[in-house]
């Protein structure tokens, strides 16, 4: 089935492609960028909108009432089908802090969703997981279970990599732990992503994680250590070495309450568009309303001013934004360019999370295609040539 999209602004990385530009698919890959005219089975008139490599989310725990942690298959097709809804095409189901069984649970639901999705075209493709713990500082815990935190330990992660490895693309811990060096040789040699996040670090060890292969740092500023004092002396954080490592890139909550607007448009200036991933660091009340935590038994948070809470308001709990928002904040708050916005949530994240093929509209490329108006509203979301929203 070949799709074409025309009449459409079409996103080609840095610049607009000319205007009568049409992008052709067939299958699972993209066609043609072209103005030629080609032969195709279905048309899609964008009507002057943006025609968008699709967004991809490297940071979600769930989302319209859904926990992908609980690892439930009804939970990974809704939440999938809430965020496609909202521009992403690839999203990283994520776990938080707790048992080995608990994320095996949820490799074999991503097998059984992944299954499903390739037969009836469901929502956003998910290529693997996002381990978010348990090897985190207990004093950066943050909505982290700290009962759960520890130090690596070999025989249970090395049991998830050598069985689980192929459904694993990242794994967030505190590099400040004791061995973490055994625990990041195990992540380079399995090709697992490494990140620094929820941990209380310094300086140097941050330096020395970077040279273990830790190239990126889980939700910037939140559970990151910054400027301290011990004693009369002042020690930099994990915030100073994610800016002054060049090569260090960082995923950001850009729902403009994890960070102001000032954090944000200083991040882009100081670390660059193109070391900076938006993620949603979605969680259940992701996509419903205030007020939202009320539908869930016991719950551990509240929603009010448009971000999730701890009960005691001592912190934030994750985000309820969806990525065409985080999108649309980046232009609004951080002043950047719908270009560069755009980049920071589809190529960007591509890269980072080693995903080839994804994140631009380009010949040869993996069809994932938004169509959106200039307030970042998804009217389609094309994943791996199927259509799996339209409104």
């Amino acid at each position: 089935m070949i799709h074409k999209f025309y009449n459409g602004k079409v996103i080609l990385g840095n610049t607009f492609a000319p205007e009568g530009t049409a992008v052709y698919t067939d299958g699972e890959r993209i066609k043609a960028v072209t103005k030629e005219t080609l032969p195709f089975d279905v048309a899609h008139d964008a009507q002057g909108k943006y025609i968008s490599p699709g967004f991809i989310d490297m940071h979600v725990h769930g989302g319209n009432g859904y926990d992908l942690r609980k690892g439930e298959l009804e939970a990974f097709i809704e939440v999938s089908k809430l965020h496609a809804s909202h521009g992403t095409t690839v999203m990283l189901p994520s776990g938080s802090s707790g048992s080995v069984e608990s994320y095996i649970k949820m490799f074999n639901t991503l097998d059984e969703y992944n299954r499903i999705n390739s037969e009836k075209a469901i929502g956003a493709h998910m290529p693997g997981v996002h381990l978010e713990g348990p090897y985190f500082s207990p004093v950066q815990a943050g909505a982290q279970m700290a009962k759960y935190m520890t130090p690596p330990i070999p025989e249970d992660y090395m049991y998830i990599l050598e069985n689980y490895g192929d459904k694993l693309i990242r794994w967030s811990s505190a590099p400040e732990l004791p061995g973490t060096e055994e625990f990041a040789k195990a992540l380079r040699e399995h090709g697992i992503v490494a990140s620094i996040g929820h941990s209380d670090a310094d300086y140097d060890c941050v330096m020395r994680a970077y040279d273990l292969g830790y190239g990126l740092i889980t939700h910037f500023y939140s559970g990151c250590s910054t400027v301290h004092r011990k004693n009369a002396y002042r020690y930099a954080g994990i915030v100073e070495a994610a800016y002054m490592i060049d090569g260090m890139d960082v995923e950001i909550i850009a729902d403009g309450r994890h960070l102001p607007p000032s954090l944000l448009k200083f991040i882009v200036k100081f670390k660059g568009v193109d070391r900076i991933a938006l993620v949603t660091d979605a969680i259940p009340c992701a996509g419903l309303p205030d007020g939202s935590e009320k539908l869930f038994e016991n719950p551990n948070f509240i929603i009010e001013d448009g971000v999730a809470k701890l009960p005691d308001r001592s912190a934030f709990a994750g985000s309820v934004c969806t990525t065409n928002k985080l999108v649309r904040n980046m232009i609004e708050l951080a002043d950047v360019s719908l270009l560069d916005a755009v980049r920071m949530a589809s190529a960007n994240p591509a890269r980072m999370a080693r995903l080839r093929d994804r994140g631009h509209i380009r010949e040869g490329g993996y069809a994932d295609i938004l169509i959106f108006d200039e307030n970042i509203d998804v009217s389609l979301t094309m994943v791996n040539g199927n259509v799996v929203f339209e409104k």
